[in-house]
């Protein structure tokens, strides 16, 4: 059944449906209400000023109709409630003037102006209710597409599809948790008839949706396991554990322990695939430079994926510092790199001439040949694609992998999102670090912020001042980094440097200025976003963030963490003049795993890391947050049943799905 075959559904609809993302049937009936309407009887007496009512009477008055220009209108009339007569007001419902007759009907649903006795209402409905509640799905729309259509085509396809419901749960888990049918649950999440059956519906469809997620999962980690047998090798840990004595500080406890399982990963028969999450400025980079080292102690090369040519740079230059005693060969590969040197850097990686590979995306292009990667490590690996990592990790025979992301979220989280990866947390921050003072001030203390600026300045230090946008927006007010150059050059410019970098410059521009900072060449850094991820410059001791309110808790999180990167004590000044209440968050935690607690709850699982994060994340119904014992039972549930021996037409059907998708 296609959707041109639904009764009611003609050129006009297909294409307003197309809109919001629905073009099949099945898109169709999986288009679930974001909210209801519980319509029960109000009582005039007992609403309160502003309270939303819903009431239902005999219509006392014929209909005011007043008209004003630009087409608008408003109708009033008189309406006798069982509580008492009440004025309506509805705008815009012209249309509705010869159905709203003395005598008649109807139900209002609106804002109460008690002093007034007045409700302007949202919507009138020509019924009466009954002494039970109603219960109203309301749906995502668009313009042109009313939710009584909708609420009529879905009804409609669920008529005609009984037959091509497919229903994912076995029946071992329906009748263990007396789940009804598929086609049952939809019927009643789309017209409920109670608050208890519309929960359970909910509840059924919820885990469908998760143990469909969680089987796949499971079965990627389990293909993963037959297939993936990696590269066994013999690594020298005694070579390993010198190298690591000889650094110019100590490892922290979680380094230590993230160190000796990625050993024991690289010297295993199966194939690495781990995610390694810490906070901003736990010690993970150090971590992936000791894994490259046992790597190379092992005659493999590896390759270190970074999403910006500024991290690689970074990167590069702090593995050529690590590895100065060392006979290591190290190449930076970057779109910016000039066509002869990138000649000769294929050439030599190819003939395994270099051990250890830094760049961006550019280390995934046709051109590049490997002569025998052993590693890859991919850094703030939620910045890429799936497919730009999986490029990177067929690039080798059977390299194991190593995805580092300094956006933490709770582990219980991480073993679900990441059910296909072994996970290694570092929580514990290196020694000397000291915790990021954090403080919001609004624009009327700029002064003072200003004066905090200075004293910084004066003892030799750096500072990051940041704004949301590049260029100035007729419809907005908020600060962009070419007006905040200006003010800051007013206030600094005769004594201190001030540049500025973002998004639109050209990448050696960028690289440039990066690293006259880097060099204190430049003082005050003006920038964007472009700054959060990676750039360590120890002697930076201040971050100051403009309408802070516009950031996300992940990003004003990591843009924190751009000081606080040596033993000085360092500070973030959060400027807003709204949403202070969010942004105290920020000042009473420096832990990021906190911090990303918050921001999943605001933000849900979608949008944790800034980024949607290639579809497999988008749930319709369920809620990682919200429905997380939903969750760890559709897990168990799911590697039960796929672990099971016996296989059904259900099961099938979900591994050819997973297989084709």
């Amino acid at each position: 059944m296609a959707l041109k075959d639904i009764k009611g559904v003609g050129p006009r609809a297909l294409t307003l449906l197309s809109k919001i993302g629905i073009n099949t049937v099945d898109d169709l009936v999986t288009h679930y209400p974001f909210r209801y309407e519980f319509l029960v009887r109000g009582n005039l007496q007992e609403t309160n000023d502003g309270d939303h009512i819903i009431i239902d009477g005999k219509i006392e008055s014929s209909p005011i109709l007043v008209r004003f220009k630009a087409g608008l209108n408003k109708m009033n009339f008189r309406l006798v409630t069982a509580s008492g007569v009440v004025g309506v007001s509805i705008f815009n419902r012209a249309f509705l003037k010869s159905q709203l007759t003395v005598g008649t009907t109807v139900t209002v649903i609106g804002k109460f102006d008690k002093p007034k006795n007045v409700i302007t209402a949202s919507e009138i409905k020509m019924e009466s209710l009954s002494n039970k509640v109603k219960i109203e799905p309301v749906y995502h729309l668009t313009s042109g597409l009313t939710n009584k259509n909708m609420a009529l085509y879905i009804n409609m396809a669920l008529l005609g599809q009984s037959k091509e419901i497919h229903d994912s749960i076995p029946l071992k888990y329906q009748e263990k948790y007396n789940f009804s049918n598929k086609r049952m649950a939809l019927n009643i999440v789309h017209n409920p008839p109670s608050k208890e059956k519309l929960k359970e519906a909910m509840i059924r469809l919820k885990y469908e949706e998760l143990f469909e997620f969680m089987f796949k999962i499971n079965y990627l980690k389990e293909e993963n396991k037959k297939v993936n047998s990696g590269i066994e090798r013999e690594i020298d840990e005694s070579k390993v554990n010198d190298f690591i004595s000889h650094l110019p500080y100590e490892l922290t406890k979680d380094q230590v322990t993230a160190v000796n399982t990625i050993i024991k990963d690289l010297k295993s028969k199966s194939r690495m695939n781990r995610l390694l999450q810490g906070d901003v400025g736990s010690g993970k980079t150090i971590v992936s430079f000791i894994a490259m080292y046992a790597n190379y102690l092992s005659g493999y090369q590896s390759a270190l994926m970074a999403p910006t040519e500024i991290l690689a740079t970074q990167h590069f230059s702090n593995l050529k510092d690590i590895f100065k005693d060392y006979n290591l060969s190290m190449a930076l590969l970057t779109g910016s790199t000039p066509k002869k040197e990138k000649d000769l850097i294929y050439e030599e990686l190819k003939n395994g001439d270099i051990d250890i590979i830094v760049g961006t995306h550019a280390l995934i292009q046709e051109d590049v040949t490997y002569h025998n990667l052993g590693l890859v490590i991919t850094d703030e690996q939620h910045r890429f694609g799936v497919n730009q990592r999986a490029n990177l990790h067929n690039k080798g025979q059977k390299p194991d992998t190593l995805y580092m992301s300094a956006t933490p979220i709770p582990r219980t989280y991480a073993l679900t999102i990441y059910g296909d990866m072994d996970v290694s947390t570092i929580k514990t921050r290196p020694k000397g670090r000291k915790k990021i003072k954090t403080v919001v001030k609004n624009n009327k203390e700029i002064k003072d912020v200003l004066e905090m600026m200075y004293e910084e300045l004066k003892e030799g230090h750096q500072i990051y001042v940041i704004a949301p946008l590049i260029e100035e927006s007729e419809n907005s007010d908020l600060t962009n980094v070419n007006d905040l150059k200006e003010k800051m050059t007013l206030a600094f410019g005769s004594k201190y440097k001030i540049d500025l970098v973002h998004g639109k410059m050209a990448s050696a521009a960028k690289e440039l200025i990066m690293n006259e900072f880097l060099q204190n060449k430049v003082q005050i850094l003006i920038s964007t976003t472009v700054i959060e991820v990676g750039v360590d410059v120890p002697n930076a001791t201040m971050m100051v963030i403009f309408n802070a309110e516009r950031f996300g808790f992940s990003t004003l999180h990591q843009l924190r963490g751009r000081v606080g990167r040596s033993e000085l004590q360092s500070s973030c000044i959060l400027i807003s003049d709204n949403d202070t209440k969010r942004l105290e968050i920020m000042e009473s935690t420096n832990d990021g795993f906190e911090i990303s607690e918050e921001d999943f709850k605001l933000r849900g699982h979608g949008d944790l890391f800034g980024t949607k994060q290639s579809g497999d994340m988008t749930f319709k119904i369920a809620d990682l947050k919200a429905d997380y014992k939903i969750l760890l039972q559709a897990r168990e549930d799911s590697l039960e049943y796929l672990l099971d021996k016996e296989t059904d037409a259900n099961k099938l059907r979900l591994i050819n799905t997973i297989i084709h998708s």
